[in-house]
C-alpha cells in the first residue's frame, strides 16, 4: 500500500502532459515537483525526455575562452572577475586564426557546437569586430556557433545574428531573491533584457544558473521558474555545479549534495521538455555513476574537452569511454527527433531480425547434434 505522504504528494500535484509545454509553473508546483520520491521524479523526467529526444543521443559542445580575466563584474564564483585574486593572469582577445584552428579541432573530436566566451561587462565596438569574423570563420567549419560575451543591447545581438551566430549564452545564475548575495554590478533585470535583445534578434537563447552557492532549495525552483517564464523556452539550459575556486568568495561554502544536483536536472527536464538541459560546470568533481544519473534524469548536452573557460573539466576520452559504457553517442546536428528515431527503429528491427537468425541456427544445430545421437551406426555392428 502506497504510503498516505506519498498519495497527498501525488494527488496535489498535477504533472503536465508529456508533450505540453508550459510558462505558468508556479514556485509552489515545482517545489512539488523537487519534493517527489526520487524514483518517481526520474520516472517522469524519462518519460518527457523519450517523447522528445533520442534518450541515447547527448549534443556535445566545445568551450573556448577567447578573452581571460580582469573582469569589472564582482560575481562570487568567478576567478576571472578582477575583484579577487585567484591567481588567474589576464589574456587579451585571441586571434581569430588562433580561435579557427581550435574549433577545427573541436570538429574533429566529435564537437558539433563550438561555444566563446569572453570575459567582459560588455563588448567593445573594436573587439565585437574581431568576434564577428570569429562567428563567421567558426559557422563556414559547419559548427554550430555560441557566444557569451556579457550584456549585449538590440544593435549587438542584432550584428551577431547577421554574422550567423546560433546561441547565445547568458546565464540568470540564481533566483531573483538571491542574486543580490552572489553579483552587485548587474541586476537581475540586465540580464532578463540581454535575453530579450537575443530573442528578438532571431539568435537561440541558452541560459541556466549554479546550483551550490549556499542557496536555499526554494532558490533553485524560483530559478527554474524564471527559465520557464522565458517563451519560448531557452533551447539549452545549463546546469552547473559549483566549482570552488580559491580566493573567490564561495570557495568554503557547503557542497551540494549530488541527489539534489539531480533533482534539479529531472525538474529542468519535466519543466523544459523540448529544451537541451546541459550537464555543464562542475563534472570533473562527479563520478560515473552520478552523470549516469544526470543524464538518467534527462541531462542530453555536454562541453566536451579539457576544460571549461577557466576551470577543468573531464577529459575527452573519458567522456568517450563513459559514453561507450553507457551506449551514449553524439547528436547529430540537423537531423529531427523523427528520423533519430526511425533510425532506432530500425536498429531494433536489424537487432530483432539477427536475433532470429541466430536462434534459428542455434535450433538448426541442436536438431543436427540430437540426430546424430539418434543415429544408427552400422560400422559399430
Amino acid at each position: 500500500m502506497i504510503p498516505a505522504s506519498h498519495e497527498s504528494r501525488s494527488a496535489s500535484l498535477t504533472l503536465a502532459p508529456r508533450g505540453e509545454v508550459r510558462h505558468d509553473w508556479t514556485v509552489e508546483e515545482i517545489e512539488a515537483l523537487f519534493a517527489l520520491p526520487f524514483n518517481d521524479l526520474l520516472f517522469h523526467a524519462q518519460q518527457v525526455h523519450r517523447a522528445h529526444f533520442d534518450p541515447n543521443a547527448v549534443q556535445v559542445s566545445t568551450l573556448l575562452s577567447i578573452k581571460t580575466g580582469a573582469c569589472p563584474e564582482d560575481c562570487k564564483y568567478c576567478p576571472q572577475s578582477g575583484h579577487y585574486n585567484t591567481g588567474l593572469g589576464k589574456e587579451k582577445l585571441l586571434e581569430v586564426e588562433k580561435v579557427v584552428e581550435q574549433a577545427r579541432a573541436a570538429r574533429e573530436a566529435g564537437a558539433s557546437r563550438f561555444c566563446m566566451g569572453a570575459a567582459w561587462k560588455s563588448p567593445r565596438e573594436k573587439d565585437l569586430d574581431v568576434v564577428l569574423e570569429m562567428v563567421r570563420r567558426v559557422k563556414a567549419l559547419g559548427l554550430e556557433t555560441c557566444m557569451t560575451l556579457g550584456m549585449v543591447d538590440n544593435d549587438q545581438a542584432g550584428r551577431l545574428a547577421e554574422a550567423g551566430l546560433d546561441y547565445y549564452n547568458h546565464n540568470l545564475d540564481t533566483s531573483p531573491e538571491y542574486y543580490g548575495e552572489i553579483i552587485t554590478t548587474r541586476t537581475y533585470a540586465d540580464r532578463l533584457e540581454t535575453l530579450g535583445n537575443v530573442r528578438q534578434a532571431g539568435m537561440k537563447v541558452c541560459a541556466g544558473g549554479i546550483l551550490g552557492m549556499g542557496e536555499a532549495p526554494r532558490d533553485r525552483a524560483a530559478l527554474l521558474q524564471q527559465l520557464v517564464r522565458l517563451e519560448p523556452h531557452p533551447e539549452s539550459v545549463p546546469i552547473n555545479m559549483l566549482v570552488k575556486v580559491p580566493g573567490t568568495p564561495l570557495e568554503d561554502v557547503d557542497d551540494l549534495d549530488p541527489i539534489d544536483f539531480i533533482r534539479a536536472i529531472a525538474v529542468a527536464r519535466i519543466l523544459m521538455p523540448a529544451s537541451h538541459v546541459r550537464l555543464s560546470a562542475g563534472r570533473e568533481q562527479m563520478n560515473e555513476s552520478t552523470q549516469a544519473l544526470a543524464f538518467l534524469a534527462g541531462a542530453n548536452s555536454i562541453f566536451y574537452g579539457d576544460q571549461l573557460l577557466t576551470t577543468a573539466n573531464p577529459q575527452a576520452e573519458q567522456d568517450r569511454a563513459l559514453f561507450d559504457k553507457l551506449g551514449l553517442h553524439p547528436e547529430v546536428v540537423g537531423k529531427s527527433t523523427r528520423e533519430t528515431c526511425a533510425d532506432d527503429a530500425r536498429q531494433q528491427a536489424d537487432l530483432a531480425a539477427a536475433l532470429e537468425v541466430r536462434a534459428a541456427r542455434q535450433a538448426a544445430a541442436a536438431l543436427d547434434a540430437r540426430a546424430g545421437e539418434l543415429a544408427y551406426d552400422a560400422t559399430r555392428a
